[in-house]
């Protein structure tokens, strides 16, 4: 049958969100896809992030573009707190230079991960608490 991909529009804007907050203004968004990809016989796998090479970025005249991709049946099945960990993890593969490359797993680990996605939390309580309800 096949995997069959689709936009992930919620993963984009939830990135978004992460990537404003955090500030990581390296992320260029514009060049970043988001798809959700069904029927993948991956084990274990929740997300990837793709990239484009240097020599296809050179063959197709364009800048450093990424992809990232959930895979439906695990990802969808996660809380919304684990579904943020997860796109907080496959931003972090993206490098500074948005080149083409990756930051390998010895960076992208569940400590840096939980690091991260706490400093996130926190600047979320941090706006809610900030505001006023009358």
């Amino acid at each position: 049958m096949g995997i069959k991909y689709e936009d992930a529009r919620d993963i984009e804007l939830e990135a978004r969100r992460i990537v404003d907050k955090l500030g990581w203004n390296h992320i260029k968004l514009d060049d970043v896809a988001f798809l959700r990809s069904r029927g993948s016989s991956s084990r274990g796998t929740i997300a990837r992030c793709h990239a484009l090479s240097r020599p296809l970025q050179i063959g197709l005249g364009r800048d450093g573009f990424y992809l990232i991709e959930v895979i439906s049946e695990r990802f969808d099945k996660l809380s919304d707190h684990d579904r943020t960990k997860v796109i907080i993890h496959e931003l972090m593969h993206i490098p500074k230079a948005f080149g083409g490359g990756f930051i390998h797993h010895d960076m992208v680990c569940d400590k840096n991960i939980n690091a991260i996605h706490q400093k996130y939390i926190q600047i979320l309580r941090g706006e809610n608490e900030s505001k006023t309800f009358f």
